[in-house]
């Protein structure tokens, strides 16, 4: 079952024939019924250890290890036309295991496709990839990404979408229709069925409204569900925008407003001798209505690194900068990633160390050293 990452979290997540060959390439880890159809079934796991500075009860550095992340993926295709997927998910310290994908994809044609049930809503390119397919420590930058802090279940959203390609598959497109409510339930605390019980006559039940345009320059990124780096793999240059609304959608027990956010993100990739470069940078808007002044304000990031092509030992190296700020209405954060990838398998096995330099207006600067490991079945 090697390299099952990509069949049980990609290849039922196709949204057109041209992901085909995907499934090809990882066919050990699949049980084929008949034509076009299989089931696929697979695991994912990230661990850490980490050091805070000053953080002990001594004043010294604190010293943790963590189950960050453990995932289940499984997939299937009932027939070229209907396919289905189904992931679960515990992450940070809770050991309650919970859905974050349940959904099926009705293949229209073979560039068009309709997700119903509980997914990714369009939006940025750090929020398509996630923390398993990403060129940083592993993680999504949820400084300034915030679908993961305010998009649902881990970025997730109950709903409907319609996923496609055009113009010879360079342009992407992604529109959709999502329940909403738990838009802010990690940020802040807000958990859109208790809001729902409490009975504020203020607030409307309307849908939120999500979709994404993309379009590729150098090399083609077909699909729905994405990377954040192809590990000179491709030379890309590739430019994204996103946008989700929902009237109504920043509430609290107390207060009722509108919430809107828009990105634009930008990745690329070019092939060297030695390897291959990259930078990825984004930029986001985030409008709560002045309900919540902590998930107010624009953001950006940006984040370099070289992949070498010669191994060493196992694995190939890669060392990466990022840099995040998010300029809040409450307050500004920033931090900076120094960190070094040794890749053995691509995704499916790696091992990262970074040191992070946090700023919050407020506090005083914290670091932090991680070393982090990643596996996928």
């Amino acid at each position: 079952m090697k390299k099952l990452n990509k069949v049980a979290y990609l290849v039922a997540l196709a949204t057109t024939a041209t992901l085909a060959p995907v499934a090809a390439t990882h066919a050990a880890g699949t049980i084929t019924f008949g034509e076009d159809q299989y089931i696929s079934v697979g695991f994912g796991l990230r661990g850490s250890y980490s050091s805070f500075e000053d953080a002990a009860n001594d004043g010294s550095n604190s010293n943790d290890f963590a189950l960050d992340s453990a995932r289940l993926y499984v997939s299937g295709s009932l027939n070229k036309y209907i396919k289905g997927m189904f992931n679960s998910e515990k992450s940070g310290a809770s050991d309650t295991f919970q859905v974050i994908d349940a959904a099926g994809i009705f293949q229209v044609s073979p560039d068009i496709a309709v997700w119903a049930g509980r997914f990714l809503s369009p939006s940025s390119r750090a929020n398509m990839a996630g923390p398993y397919y990403t060129s940083g420590d592993g993680y999504w930058a949820n400084i300034t990404a915030r679908y993961g802090w305010n998009g649902g279940v881990i970025g997730r959203d109950d709903g409907v979408a319609i996923v496609g390609n055009a113009l010879d598959q360079r342009l992407g497109y992604s529109f959709g229709a999502f329940e909403g409510k738990d838009l802010f339930r990690f940020s802040v605390g807000v958990d859109g069925s208790q809001l729902e019980d409490l009975g504020n006559t203020e607030r409307d039940d309307d849908l939120m409204y999500a979709g994404r345009l993309q379009y590729s320059f150098w090399d083609k990124e077909p699909g729905y569900y994405g990377t954040g780096n192809y590990l000179g793999a491709k030379d890309i240059f590739t430019i994204g925008v996103a946008a989700r609304q929902q009237s109504d959608g920043a509430s609290s027990a107390t207060a009722v407003g509108d919430y809107s956010q828009w990105t634009v993100d930008l990745l690329v990739e070019k092939k060297l001798a030695a390897g291959a470069i990259s930078l990825e940078a984004a930029y986001f808007d985030y409008d709560t209505d002045d309900v919540f002044l902590s998930e107010q304000g624009d953001a950006y990031y940006a984040s370099t690194g070289f992949i070498f092509n010669k191994k060493v030992g196992w694995g190939q190296f890669m060392p990466f900068v990022r840099y995040q700020s998010f300029d809040s209405d409450a307050g500004e954060t920033n931090r900076t990633d120094f960190g070094l990838n040794y890749f053995i398998d691509g995704y499916n096995a790696s091992i990262t160390a970074v040191y992070r330099d946090l700023e919050v207006d407020g506090s005083d600067d914290q670091g932090q050293f991680v070393i982090s490991t990643q596996l996928q079945f």
